[in-house]
């Protein structure tokens, strides 16, 4: 056999799997996931950062382990708040949950 005749032979054949179908098949699957699962998550992060940043002296607030608060007052990476009948924590930023308000405000809803 020729050249002429094995380039003749592989430029009939039918494309099969893998062709043009999967390339851009692929970039799809991608842009789905971006929306639909990496987004959502970095706005959420996003949302949460900005919540632990805004809260200020004297917000009662609900921790992540379930703790009823008062901030009695905010430090660079921490919090120190009164948990009742004047015991004084020191916690995480990243351990408070949500505002005691918005609590209140969603078991209404």
């Amino acid at each position: 056999m020729t050249m002429n005749s094995i380039l003749s032979i592989v430029l009939q054949a039918p494309a099969g799997p893998g062709g043009l179908g999967t390339w851009i098949m692929f970039p799809l699957i991608i842009i789905v996931f971006y929306f639909f699962m990496i987004r959502p998550q970095s706005k959420k992060a996003k949302d949460e950062k900005n919540f632990r940043e805004s809260i200020e002296k004297g917000t009662k607030i609900v921790t992540i382990g379930g703790i009823h608060a008062r901030i009695l007052e905010v430090k660079e990476n921490t919090f120190v708040i009164e948990a009742g009948n004047g015991v004084k924590l020191e916690i995480e930023k990243t351990a408070v949950s949500m505002s005691l308000s918005k609590a209140v405000q969603e078991k209404k809803d």
